[in-house]
């Protein structure tokens, strides 16, 4: 078993989709075609799944909703630990509420943002994971400053590794370079590629994991890509990347989940509306996206 390998003792390591959440016309969760899609992901060569992140709209969600999500995955994963609930809240007392309910359904860890309701400072911040990890469930630190405003630079990742407060973090900031002094500062913290578009960077750079965007529409070619990305094997894993790469760039941008709910919806599996603030795309960046998309199907990507 290689380290980037998905298995029972880190289970959040392989590739974790943060997937997309279905929803009917009349903008309700479709609970039975998110089974589906979770069960189709991980018999197409992905790991498990992160529900209840921003693909999955959980800022729109109810507190009913947000937990019927994760029971959802659960049952349809057929093993707890091949799901990565997102627990991200305002106050971290709800965050560990969340935590609790993701353990008590058998998760395998939990994904968690930074305090995102002001710019927390290093002492709010080292106090809000430390609060979560009470709740016993392994935590992945998602570091997402362009959103948050709140940097986990890697210093202070190394601080929140040293206090027993996480396991992993989804590095997000788009800075590669990072992916070096993490792994000095923190070397047994499991650094997991945060955004499609710099996969093969953080591959080749140590990471041993991929909480993916893209596999929601492509899982099969995505997961050759990445483990070609990791094994090293850059005969295989680069003309993948520069033929996907124009796709992949999309999980970066604003519209990151209406593009990948469209390009769902191009490749024959339904990605369907989003619920507002979102709303689908128009005019030039639905062509984008769907030009990147209809290459992507034209090259032999599935």
């Amino acid at each position: 078993m290689t380290a980037t390998t998905w298995n029972t003792t880190r289970p959040w390591r392989g590739i974790m989709v943060a997937a997309v959440l279905p929803l009917r016309d009349d903008l309700s969760v479709d609970y039975d075609a998110y089974a589906e899609h979770v069960r189709r992901l991980i018999d197409n060569g992905c790991d498990g799944v992160v529900p209840n992140g921003s693909l999955g709209e959980y800022q729109t969600l109810t507190d009913e909703e947000r937990a019927l999500v994760v029971r959802t995955a659960v049952d349809a994963a057929g093993d707890g630990a091949r799901v990565m609930p997102g627990v991200a809240a305002y106050g971290s007392a709800e965050a560990r509420r969340w935590a609790e309910q993701a353990g008590e359904a058998g998760c395998g860890s939990v994904l968690l943002l930074p305090p995102n309701a002001y710019r927390a400072d290093e002492t709010a911040v080292r106090a809000h994971y430390a609060e979560v990890a009470k709740a016993g469930v392994p935590v992945v630190a998602y570091n997402n400053p362009i959103d948050t405003k709140v940097d986990l630079n890697p210093g202070l990742l190394a601080r929140l590794h040293q206090d027993g407060s996480v396991v992993a973090v989804k590095e997000f900031s788009g800075d590669v370079r990072r992916a070096y002094e993490i792994g000095e500062l923190a070397p047994d913290l499991d650094l997991l590629i945060g955004a499609d578009d710099v996969l093969l960077e953080l591959a080749t750079a140590g990471a041993v994991g991929w909480i993916a965007g893209y596999p929601n529409a492509f899982p099969t070619t995505c997961a050759e890509l990445y483990h070609a990305a990791v094994a090293g094997d850059l005969k295989t894993a680069l003309p993948l990347y520069n033929s996907l790469h124009s796709l992949l760039r999309w999980d970066s941008k604003t519209e990151f989940v209406q593009s990948i709910k469209l390009s769902m919806d191009i490749v024959g599996r339904r990605g369907g509306p989003t619920r507002p603030p979102r709303f689908p795309l128009t005019g030039e960046i639905e062509a984008e996206v769907r030009a990147a998309t209809e290459k992507a199907v034209a090259n032999g990507h599935l």
